[in-house]
């Protein structure tokens, strides 16, 4: 060991120097620091699967849940509360054995050499979230709540004409009830088993701002946004009109690799999170962050285009409105072989009062093909929030529209043509047939000028895009809303990379 030490310091492996001062820091919904905070955390990658824990997993609501409970909760004029379960993780029982030694300067007097038996979950052990979910879900259900199957983070309540909804993201919580009293006495019921904050009207979630407006409720990620462009060094870049040029995509080996990939990754995944609220950046970020393993000069220039662009107009966010019809509407849409490295098509596609994004991990053999598959996704989620409103008990009437701009694609959805060049497909084919005919789903053509999904899987001109952008109701705070649009309640897309 000398020999080894003294070898460490020979090769100046460290410096001493004072100890820094430690704590984390809990900061209001404004960004500033509100206390210190200190855990006692145990050290769980020393534990054992199979042996120290089993299940680790714990779901969380989808952002897609979260813009439809709140679209019903604002149609009804339900009044929405946030909850914040203090010291969550320690509510969780353990069904394992686990030891662990006594908090450094806080040992047992009488006994200073014994170990902690845990009989709850702590902070650091592996099944921590698991086992907090499990017990709260269990409580909910002992009260009358009922788990939905379309997403087991949220849980619906009903008793004669009385109905609430609970969403569940780890300890944060929004509850919206028919009546305040019935808020008020469900509130009572969790507060009595755990220990539990009520925080009043929703005002923040998930990191989001909420803002209420006469118009519905307004939803932003302004300090996020500064917080990217500070940890970027580009709080004060010039300002840009579109995320994202209207050039040919991007290729994997144009340009020098990066001097930071590590930088390059973590600003990406936080422009990934961003396009909850932003979702006429999601083309751009989901460009970036095909290349995240190995990003070159062009994809780095290209993110910078993403920062200039939310730098221009920090106050853009999603409205959230009440919605006079429940209806859904898709808008689909695809490219043909545009990765120039891979020839694979890009699809995308919004769903008013829902909304996601996708990326084809197959090679389409035609533009109807690529369409086509699009429209299959597309369906797939309307398919997931039908039944989703079914357990809200706010059932649709009428079929969902799913419009896209490919008129080969509308012939294939509605009539049973089987050729050579569509067999391939006969999966995709068959789904969206039977959707069809089961009167769920209806297959039309939109006119190009119209077809608002464009903004999904191309670089737009920046009139039009800013005219697809206000139409998926990304809007300024301050601007009225008042006026004709659709009711864009959608969620932040999500990129599936290969």
């Amino acid at each position: 060991m000398e020999e080894e030490h003294a070898a460490l310091l020979r090769n100046s492996t460290w410096d001493l120097v004072p100890r820094p001062k430690q704590g984390n820091h809990k900061f209001r919904a404004d960004g500033s620091l509100e206390r210190y905070k200190a855990r006692w955390v145990l050290r769980g990658f020393t534990q054992r699967p199979g042996i120290d824990y089993a299940e680790t997993f714990s779901p969380v609501v989808k952002p897609a849940t979260v813009c439809n409970v709140l679209s019903l909760a604002l149609s009804r004029q339900w009044p929405i509360h946030q909850l914040d379960v203090k010291n969550a993780f320690l509510h969780g029982t353990l069904t394992e054995t686990v030891y662990c030694v006594q908090p450094s300067g806080f040992e047992d007097s009488a006994h200073p050499n014994y170990v902690c038996r845990l009989n709850k979950s702590l902070y650091g052990l592996k099944q921590a979230p698991r086992a907090w979910y499990s017990r709260f879900a269990a409580y909910l259900i002992s009260i009358g709540f009922v788990e939905t199957k379309s997403n087991t983070s949220l849980f619906v309540y009903r008793r004669g004409s009385d109905m609430a909804y609970l969403l569940v993201y780890v300890d944060d919580i929004v509850l919206t009830a028919s009546s305040t009293s019935l808020l008020r006495e469900i509130i009572g019921a969790l507060q009595r088993e755990f220990s539990m904050s009520d925080m009043g009207q929703l005002h923040h979630f998930l990191g989001m701002h909420v803002q209420h407006h006469e118009d519905g409720l307004f939803l932003s990620q302004r300090q996020y946004m500064l917080h990217i462009l500070d940890d970027a060094g580009m709080s004060e870049c010039k300002p840009c009109l579109t995320p994202v040029d209207t050039n040919p995509k991007l290729s994997a080996v144009d340009g020098e690799p990066v001097q930071d990939a590590t930088d390059f990754r973590s600003l990406a995944a936080a422009l990934q999170y961003l396009t909850f609220t932003r979702l006429d950046i999601a083309y751009a970020v989901q460009q970036v962050c095909l290349h995240m393993h190995a990003p070159r000069e062009p994809h780095l220039a290209a993110l910078k285009r993403i920062l200039w662009c939310i730098r221009g107009i920090l106050d853009l966010g999603l409205l959230l409105r009440p919605s006079a019809s429940p209806d859904l509407v898709v808008y689909s849409d695809a490219d043909w072989a545009g990765c120039p490295d891979t020839r694979k098509s890009t699809s995308g596609y919004t769903v008013f009062l829902g909304g996601q994004f996708g990326f084809l991990i197959t090679v389409s053999r035609s533009s109807a093909e690529a369409e086509y598959r699009a429209v299959a996704n597309a369906v797939a989620e309307a398919s997931w929030l039908r039944q989703l409103l079914q357990e809200l008990h706010a059932p649709l009437r009428r079929s969902t529209l799913v419009y896209c701009d490919n008129i080969s694609t509308v012939y294939m959805a509605s009539n049973p043509v089987q050729h050579q060049r569509t067999k391939h497909i006969e999966i995709d084919l068959h789904f969206d047939r039977d959707r069809v005919a089961l009167g769920e789903v209806r297959v039309l053509h939109v006119p190009m000028s119209l077809q608002f999904a464009d903004i999904f899987t191309k670089g737009l001109p920046s009139p039009v895009f800013t005219e697809f952008r206000s139409s998926l109701n990304i809007r300024q705070a301050t601007v009225s809303t008042a006026g004709g649009g659709f009711i864009a309640n959608c969620i932040g897309p999500k990129a599936y990379c290969i």
